[in-house]
C-alpha cells in the first residue's frame, strides 16, 4: 500500500532510500498491529488498525516531509544568499585592502613632506627669532645713542642759549 501511494509522491533521495522508507512504512503497520493486540490481552478492549489510519499514516508522513523539504529549501537558498553576500564582501575587502596599501604609500609620502615641511618651518621660525633678537639689541642701542644724543642736544642747546647773548653782540658789532 506505502509502495503504491509513495511511488508517484517525490522523495528527493535515491530509489533504494525510497523503497526503504516504503519499507518502514510497513513495518511500523505491522508493529501497530501487534501493539493492538498486546493491548487487547492486557486491557481487554479492542483496538483496530484500519486501512483509513494507515493511510493518514502515510499522508502524515508526505505533509511533515513537505514542510520539512520546504524548510531545508528555505535555509539553503538563505545559505546560498549568505555565501553569495560573503564572496561580494570578500571581493569588497580585497579590492579595499588594495586600495588601503596605496593609500597607505601616499599617507608615507605625505607625512614625509609634512614633516620636512615642519622642519623648515622650525628652522625659519629659530632663523626669525635670532634675527629678532639681533634687530632688537640694535635698536636698543641705537635708542641708547639717540638717547646720548638728545642729552648731548640738550646740553649743547643750553649752552647756545648761555651763549646766545654773546653772539648777538659779537654780530651787531661788526656790521
Amino acid at each position: 500500500v506505502a509502495q503504491h501511494f509513495l511511488v508517484s509522491y517525490h522523495i528527493e533521495c535515491t530509489d533504494e532510500v525510497k523503497q526503504s522508507v516504503v519499507n518502514t512504512m510497513g513495518t511500523f503497520q505491522d508493529i501497530v498491529a501487534e501493539k493492538c493486540v498486546e493491548y487487547f490481552e492486557r486491557y481487554r478492549r479492542r483496538t483496530f488498525v484500519t486501512p483509513k489510519s494507515y493511510l493518514s499514516f502515510i499522508g502524515g508522513y508526505k505533509a511533515i516531509y513537505k514542510e520539512k523539504f520546504a524548510s531545508v529549501g528555505s535555509l539553503s537558498e538563505r545559505m546560498r544568499t549568505g555565501l553569495a553576500k560573503l564572496m561580494e564582501a570578500e571581493v569588497s575587502v580585497n579590492q579595499l585592502s588594495k586600495e588601503l596599501v596605496v593609500k597607505e604609500k601616499d599617507l608615507a609620502v605625505a607625512s614625509k613632506k609634512a614633516d620636512e615641511v615642519l622642519l623648515e618651518v622650525t628652522m625659519k621660525a629659530q632663523a626669525a627669532e635670532k634675527v629678532k633678537t639681533q634687530v632688537q639689541k640694535v635698536k636698543d642701542k641705537a635708542q641708547a645713542i639717540v638717547d646720548d644724543i638728545a642729552i648731548d642736544k640738550a646740553a649743547a642747546e643750553e649752552k647756545l642759549e648761555a651763549a646766545r647773548p654773546a653772539l648777538e653782540e659779537a654780530e651787531a658789532a661788526l656790521q
